[in-house]
């Protein structure tokens, strides 16, 4: 009886001896490393350090490519649910300064997300995740018969633009002294062109539906405004006059999920988030 006892405690025995060698169990086939982080980033690591509810403040020009965004990085990130919100980056810039509640702030320029890590409201240095052009727009059809950006100086031309403090603004002023140095524009372009300004709007998708209607002859906006609408009509711009804008993106200091935030900018400025912004037309950002 007691050699029949003695031989089940001695198979267990041998059995935990075993594992304790053996070490622990592998990771479940399939399971991927993190992602190397983006530079200016620190990747998060620990299980489920990606993972938490996100609000994204994105600049209007965002829009539709941060829907495909969503959808992507909810998909590859189990847990992790994002709401976005878009606006001119400056008004989402003001936002975040008076305490709006963000997690990431995506900018269609470096010097609002700049601006905000300088006043100690965002965790530096600002992450370039996207690049753009500019293009004139007029609405299908070409009512106004606009042929080349030097029409824009026409009498009668009604232009949509934007504030002056927002990004494409800004660049849209660059564009217009360049186009004014280009051979055949005429010697008073930017001031006929600042003449046949109707209106300025808070943001780029506004000047995009103001066109749309038909509420306007011709607006300066970003080349992925013109490719996201079949409800206008762009009008190239000489190679040598464009402007590229660059995009930057920061985690808010005050997110209380700071790891998930870092982590989402990471994913935008790598080879997942860069293959969705470039079928929307973006360009990588500038070095």
């Amino acid at each position: 009886m007691r050699a029949r006892f003695l031989a089940p405690v001695l198979v267990v025995a041998l059995a935990l001896a075993a594992c304790s060698i053996a070490g622990p169990s592998p990771s479940p086939v399939g399971s991927a490393p993190p992602a190397p982080a983006a530079p200016g980033i620190t990747a998060p690591s620990g299980p489920g350090a990606a993972a938490g509810d996100l609000t994204v403040y994105g600049a209007a020009s965002l829009k539709k490519v941060l829907t495909a965004v969503t959808s992507a990085y909810e998909m590859a990130n189990p847990g992790t649910t994002l709401t976005i919100s878009t606006d001119s980056s400056v008004a989402l810039a003001t936002k975040i300064e008076q305490g709006a509640p963000a997690d990431v702030f995506l900018s269609a320029d470096m010097k609002n997300p700049q601006s905000l890590v300088d006043e100690g409201l965002a965790d530096g240095p600002v992450t370039r995740f996207a690049g753009n052009l500019l293009t004139v727009i007029v609405p299908t059809g070409n009512p106004a018969g606009i042929r080349s950006p030097a029409d824009l100086a026409k009498s009668g031309v009604k232009i949509i633009a934007c504030a002056d403090n927002v990004p494409i603004a800004k660049y849209a002023a660059q564009l217009v002294a360049n186009l004014a140095k280009q051979p055949g524009y005429p010697t008073d372009f930017a001031a006929a062109y600042a003449a046949n300004v109707a209106s300025k709007e808070d943001n780029v998708s506004a000047v995009v539906s103001k066109i749309e209607l038909g509420e306007g002859d011709a607006g300066i906006v970003y080349v992925t405004d013109a490719k996201g609408s079949d409800k206008v009509a762009p009008i190239p711009v000489p190679d040598g006059a464009n402007v590229p804008a660059t995009y930057g993106g920061v985690v808010v200091k005050a997110s209380p999920n700071a790891a998930a935030a870092a982590a989402f900018v990471a994913w935008l400025a790598g080879p997942d988030g860069q293959a969705i912004l470039a079928s929307f037309g973006f360009a990588p950002p500038a070095a």
